[in-house]
This record gives C-alpha cells, structure tokens and sequence, in this order.
C-alpha cells in the first residue's frame, strides 16, 4: 500500500534532468495518490513520483524508448552501467565539439548500454535538459553551455537502482499500459501539456508527439478504469480545456514553477491541476 501521508521532507532526487518534473510539487501530489498495492505510471518521465511513494511495486513505462533503456541499464547493471557512463563527465567532454560527436554516436549507436551510458550524458549537457528529437527520430537537442560542469550523478544512481528492485521498466505506449492495470493498481499519468492560456507547451519527449486527440483518449480510458476499480491521476495544466476533457473527476489546483523557455522573463509559476478519477 502507499504509506505516503505527505511528501517526504528531504526527498529522492532523480539523476535526470526532465521538463515537467515533478520534484517541485510533490508536496501537492504524493499525500493524494490513492492508496494500492502496485504504482502504474504510463508517463513515468524523470521519476519523482516513483522515487519518492512508497507502493510495494511499480510498473514504469515511458514511450521514449531511450529513457526506458536508461533506466533498465541502471536497474539490471548499476556497476557496469556506471563504468561506462562516469567517463563521459570527464574534462575532455566539456565541449560542443565533444558534445555533438556523442550525439552523432547516440544516434547511430547499436548497443543499448552504451547508447545509455551516451544519453545520460546528453541530458545533463544539454540545452535546458530538453529531450527533443527531429522527424526522423533523430535526437537533436544543442550543447547547453553549462556555467558550471555538470557533476556524475552517482548518489542519485545508486538511489535510483535501489529503488528499482522492486519496479519493472517497459518501452510502450500509454494506452497499452493503462489497459493492463487491474485491480490493486493505482495509475499515475503525467502526460505533455495542454497549452495554457494559448501558451506553447512543450511536447518533444518522444518523436511522435502528442495531440488533442490522445489527451481525450487518456481521460477516455482513466474514467473506464475507474469504474472498473482502478484510480487514475492525472496531472496537467490548469487550464479550460484540461477541466472539460477531466469533466467529472476530483480537482485540485496548485501552483508549479516551471523552467522550459529560453527566456528568463518567461519562466514563472504556472497554475497546475491533478484529477483524480475514482
């Protein structure tokens, strides 16, 4: 069962930089999540929320394959994963040069460790740590120019890998992974955005994208789980259309600071909602 009456007051960092994160509000999520057994989250992006509840197990999956592999290299070889991964923090990568000639290699790359170990250093050495990809899947996100290097993240590693002995990690699509939830399950969904207020919001995880239509089928499938026994949350932008689309579900709203522009003017606390559909 979730034992998280509240978030927990130091919490467990993901070793991921991700748009959308969660670790500024889990302070308005974890104490809501409905209690289970099992945590099934579609959209399970940095992590916060797996790392910081306290289900007896988790089902974690993510349409972006390469984030899925990550994660499954963390959790199945943490040591071998480690080694190859360490070496990119070096000196000598602290360069768009370097930069883009790992990215090149990440995009060519036919070993799933190495193309792992390579993914974790684009995400930390990036633009933003934005995951963006262009129309032929190719991952395209420039050099960030870090004021200052970015360290190896092996506390929030082992943290992680610690974690996932009692999670499993898949590659597939949302709607797949809802659909396999049954009773005891709890669902999590953070899906990209809805735009606020004729705002563009970032919706590059993956290749594909993310349309109005999936947004509907996401609400669609959330309340047929419910009235099967299975609770779905969603998070999303507060906004009219997320409150029509989650027509009869708990609302509740907060405030999230969010940090996807390149402009500093226009980074800012952002109104966000959870429903809750029972």
């Amino acid at each position: 069962m979730n034992k998280n009456p509240v978030a927990p007051a130091r919490p467990i960092r993901p070793f991921l930089r991700w748009v959308g994160g969660k670790s500024r509000v889990l302070q308005h999520i974890v104490f809501r999540l409905p209690r289970g057994k099992r945590l099934v989250e579609p959209f399970v992006g940095g992590g916060s929320i797996f790392l910081n509840t306290h289900y007896e197990s988790y089902l974690l999956a993510d349409s972006n394959r390469h984030l899925v592999e990550l994660y499954q290299a963390v959790a199945s070889g943490r040591d071998g994963f480690v080694e190859m991964a360490k070496a990119y923090f070096e000196e000598c990568y602290r360069t768009p040069e370097r930069y883009l000639s790992v990215r090149a290699a990440f995009n060519a790359e036919q070993d799933a460790l190495a193309r792992a170990a390579q993914f974790l250093y684009l995400n930390r050495f990036n633009f933003n740590g934005l995951c963006r990809y262009n129309k032929a899947g190719g991952f395209n996100v420039p050099y960030g120019y870090p004021t200052r290097p970015p360290r190896f993240p092996f506390e929030e590693i082992t943290a992680f890998s610690a974690k996932a002995e009692h999670a499993d990690f898949i590659a597939a699509d949302f709607a797949q992974v809802m659909c396999t939830a049954t009773s005891g399950d709890v669902v999590y969904c953070d899906p990209p955005y809805l735009d606020p207020d004729s705002a563009k919001t970032f919706t590059g995880y993956s290749p594909s994208g993310f349309s109005m239509e999936r947004q509907i089928e996401l609400a669609s499938i959330s309340r047929e789980l419910a009235r099967k026994g299975v609770p779905v949350a969603i998070s999303n932008h507060d906004c009219q259309t997320a409150r029509e689309i989650y027509a009869g579900a708990e609302i509740f709203t907060f405030d999230a600071r969010r940090s996807v522009s390149a402009a500093s003017e226009k980074r800012g606390a952002a109104r966000e909602l959870l429903a809750i559909f029972r």
